[in-house]
């Protein structure tokens, strides 16, 4: 039997646990690819659509702390965990700071892409 998963209330859900949760790169493009994916993904989806080489290991870390800073939801279908933006928590919680975040790492992504290229 799996054990079960830590998924804090709405309300236990802090600022703090959040920046902590996205201040990696990699936690930031996961919540990002989660938010275009309605139903949720699975760490072999993510790892496909982030088109990153990461051990399945690495990538259950990343869910976890992301689940226990409540930023997701995950859910056990079989043997596959998919996962979810918990966004409509969130923005009653916090309204509007998950998508604040990630539209500057958006234009910071987009920032030194066009540095990147010379411009």
């Amino acid at each position: 039997m799996s054990r079960p998963l830590a998924h804090p209330n709405s309300e236990d859900i802090t600022v703090a646990g959040i920046l902590h949760a996205l201040a990696d790169p990699v936690r930031l493009a996961i919540v990002s690819e989660l938010l275009k994916a309605e139903a949720g993904l699975n760490c072999t989806q993510m790892t496909d659509r982030l088109e990153v080489d990461m051990p399945k290991s690495t990538c259950s870390q990343h869910y976890r702390i992301l689940r226990e800073s409540g930023l997701i939801v995950s859910e056990r279908k079989g043997v596959e965990l998919t996962s979810r933006v918990r966004l409509r928590e969130l923005e009653t919680r916090f309204p509007g700071l998950l998508q604040s975040i990630l539209k500057a790492h958006e234009q910071e992504t987009t920032k030194t892409r066009r540095r990147g290229r010379g411009g």
